[in-house]
């Protein structure tokens, strides 16, 4: 079951990935507000057709009222709250940038594993923990410095501040969610993650229709282009398909394997924001180098400790310290 959790893992990291390269063209003339009000329900139809189509809804019967509503409350933490911080900081900072800050998600939610579902974590993870924070240290220092290239309207100028700020209010909310839904559906088996997906896009779409009641938000909803919206539409769809492969995963692995493996979108980013916006992303050496500080750190966690310190013929006394758990 680990290794379907660990394939999971890494298909939600692929389409995670491109759901934000769609995103980030769709909030270069859209609103975030647009683009989360559009993807919620998409991504609820997704997931209702799936469970259908899987016979997942007959998991719905057995799920208690305790787990609908925390099914329920991370709906709304991570596609209301954390997917609007997300556009606005991809709109801000662009995706390459502000991706190694978001990736800290995965630190919130390890430190979060080990104090609320008591799951086991080595010395050795932390350090990974602490890599995956420097390579966001990284990323964030090398984009603070001016350019050489002359100035030129059409080029994109990221707004550092207000991405990187919006990327950590997206990471703390993406990283919270995972333990809530880890505790809903411990043990249940990959068609409870698909249920527990339907419960909690229910929840966000039943949050976003109430939203719409506030008049602002319901004109600048109503403004958006043809385009922009095909652009939502599309993220709303590999969001949701991101979102059923996490959420399977999580219902047969430790999220101490699943998490770790989510940053390899870290990789899958760079590729989609090259083919889908080249002229709206920053490609430069801190961010690669930011971004693969990060990986190290990710795999470090990722990987057994035994397997790691054996590989590397680390000496008994650091090998030791380091598969101490604590």
């Amino acid at each position: 079951m680990h290794l379907l959790g660990a394939v999971l893992a890494v298909l939600s990291a692929a389409t995670f990935a491109l759901t934000n390269a769609v995103g980030r063209r769709g909030v270069i003339t859209g609103t975030p507000a647009q683009g989360m009000v559009i993807s919620i329900p998409v991504g609820l139809a997704c997931f209702l057709a799936v469970a259908l189509l899987t016979g997942a809804t007959e998991s719905l019967g057995r799920l208690t009222t305790s787990a609908l509503a925390s099914l329920s409350a991370a709906g709304v933490l991570h596609f209301v709250f954390g997917r609007y911080c997300n556009f606005r900081a991809s709109q801000a900072a662009g995706v390459n940038l502000t991706a190694p800050v978001m990736q800290l998600n995965s630190v919130v939610t390890l430190v979060l594993a080990v104090v609320v579902l008591r799951e086991p974590c080595t010395m050795l993870q932390v350090v990974g923990a602490v890599l995956m924070v420097a390579g966001s240290l990284v990323t964030q220092r090398g984009s603070r410095k001016p350019s050489s290239r002359p100035l030129d309207p059409t080029m994109f100028a990221p707004r550092i501040a207000v991405g990187f700020f919006f990327a950590s209010m997206a990471a703390l909310a993406y990283g919270t969610s995972p333990i809530v839904i880890r505790q809903a559906l411990l043990d249940g088996g990959p068609l409870s993650g698909v249920a527990g997906g339907v419960v909690a896009y229910a929840a966000a779409t039943a949050a976003v229709v109430v939203g719409l009641l506030i008049r602002p938000l319901r004109s600048n909803v109503m403004s958006v282009s043809a385009e922009n919206a095909r652009w939502f539409v599309s993220s709303g769809v590999f969001v949701a398909a991101a979102q059923g492969f996490l959420y399977s995963a999580l219902a047969v692995a430790p999220i101490m394997l699943v998490t770790p493996l989510l940053q390899l979108s870290l990789v899958f980013r760079f590729v989609f924001a090259f083919l889908f916006n080249p002229h709206h992303e920053v490609f430069g050496l801190a961010v690669v180098l930011g971004s693969i500080v990060s990986i190290l750190g990710a795999c470090t966690i990722a990987v057994d400790t035994h397997l790691i310190l054996n590989a590397f013929s680390i000496p008994e006394p650091i090998a030791g310290y380091l598969g101490r758990q604590l």
